[in-house]
Protein backbone atom coordinates (compact mmCIF):
# COMPACT_ATOMS: atom_id res chain seq x y z
CA UNK A 1 0.00 0.00 0.00
CA UNK A 2 1.12 3.68 -0.33
CA UNK A 3 1.85 5.84 2.40
CA UNK A 4 -1.00 8.29 1.38
CA UNK A 5 -3.52 5.22 2.11
CA UNK A 6 -1.57 4.57 5.46
CA UNK A 7 -1.58 8.11 6.53
CA UNK A 8 -4.22 9.14 8.72
CA UNK A 9 -6.62 11.98 7.45
CA UNK A 10 -4.47 14.92 8.50
CA UNK A 11 -3.35 18.12 7.05
CA UNK A 12 -2.60 17.80 3.86
CA UNK A 13 0.85 18.38 2.46
CA UNK A 14 1.73 21.39 -0.15
CA UNK A 15 -0.28 20.55 -3.47
CA UNK A 16 -1.56 17.88 -2.29
CA UNK A 17 -5.45 17.40 -3.47
CA UNK A 18 -7.83 17.32 -0.32
CA UNK A 19 -10.08 14.28 -1.21
CA UNK A 20 -11.25 13.81 2.15
CA UNK A 21 -13.16 16.78 2.91
CA UNK A 22 -16.11 14.59 4.97
CA UNK A 23 -13.29 13.22 7.57
CA UNK A 24 -12.17 14.86 10.43
CA UNK A 25 -8.68 15.96 10.81
CA UNK A 26 -6.21 14.28 12.62
CA UNK A 27 -5.48 15.60 16.00
CA UNK A 28 -2.23 17.09 16.38
CA UNK A 29 -0.55 18.15 19.61
CA UNK A 30 -0.47 21.80 20.18
CA UNK A 31 2.79 23.89 20.61
CA UNK A 32 4.82 23.61 23.98
CA UNK A 33 6.00 26.10 25.85
CA UNK A 34 3.05 28.31 25.93
CA UNK A 35 1.58 29.72 28.65
CA UNK A 36 -1.59 28.09 30.54
CA UNK A 37 -3.99 31.03 29.26
CA UNK A 38 -3.35 30.97 26.00
CA UNK A 39 -4.07 26.86 25.76
CA UNK A 40 -7.31 27.73 27.56
CA UNK A 41 -8.26 30.78 25.24
CA UNK A 42 -7.48 28.54 22.09
CA UNK A 43 -9.33 25.71 23.32
CA UNK A 44 -12.22 27.88 24.38
CA UNK A 45 -12.32 29.78 20.62
CA UNK A 46 -12.10 25.95 18.97
CA UNK A 47 -15.18 25.22 21.47
CA UNK A 48 -16.85 28.13 20.42
CA UNK A 49 -16.43 28.05 16.61
CA UNK A 50 -17.65 24.06 16.46
CA UNK A 51 -20.89 25.58 18.26
CA UNK A 52 -21.49 28.53 16.02
CA UNK A 53 -21.48 25.94 12.95
CA UNK A 54 -24.01 23.45 14.53
CA UNK A 55 -25.79 26.34 15.49
CA UNK A 56 -25.89 27.98 12.44
CA UNK A 57 -26.16 24.22 10.83
CA UNK A 58 -29.55 24.07 12.44
CA UNK A 59 -31.05 27.10 11.46
CA UNK A 60 -29.96 29.59 13.83
CA UNK A 61 -28.61 32.65 11.95
CA UNK A 62 -28.67 35.55 14.02
CA UNK A 63 -27.24 35.97 17.93
CA UNK A 64 -30.46 36.56 18.80
CA UNK A 65 -31.66 33.58 18.33
CA UNK A 66 -28.40 31.53 20.61
CA UNK A 67 -29.48 32.06 24.03
CA UNK A 68 -27.25 30.30 26.78
CA UNK A 69 -29.95 27.70 27.03
CA UNK A 70 -29.53 27.12 23.01
CA UNK A 71 -26.45 26.99 22.83
CA UNK A 72 -25.97 24.49 26.11
CA UNK A 73 -28.48 22.07 24.15
CA UNK A 74 -26.54 22.40 21.41
CA UNK A 75 -22.84 21.03 23.00
CA UNK A 76 -25.24 18.22 24.35
CA UNK A 77 -26.32 17.55 20.65
CA UNK A 78 -22.49 17.82 19.21
CA UNK A 79 -20.68 16.38 22.66
CA UNK A 80 -18.90 18.73 23.80
CA UNK A 81 -18.41 19.95 27.42
CA UNK A 82 -20.92 21.88 28.91
CA UNK A 83 -19.95 25.93 27.92
CA UNK A 84 -19.53 28.49 30.05
CA UNK A 85 -21.16 32.15 29.94
CA UNK A 86 -17.57 33.56 28.81
CA UNK A 87 -18.14 30.57 25.46
CA UNK A 88 -21.31 31.51 25.07
CA UNK A 89 -20.95 35.17 24.52
CA UNK A 90 -17.69 33.95 22.32
CA UNK A 91 -20.21 31.86 20.30
CA UNK A 92 -22.73 34.94 19.73
CA UNK A 93 -19.44 37.29 18.53
CA UNK A 94 -18.26 34.68 16.02
CA UNK A 95 -22.10 34.46 14.52
CA UNK A 96 -22.63 38.19 14.54
CA UNK A 97 -18.95 38.36 12.63
CA UNK A 98 -19.02 40.13 9.27
CA UNK A 99 -19.08 37.46 6.48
Amino acid sequence: MSDKANRAAGVPRKGEAIDHAWTPLAKQPLPAGRPRTWYISHNRRLKAMRLAIALLDSGSFSPDQATNEKIRETAEVVGVHWPSDATCRMVRRLMSAQR
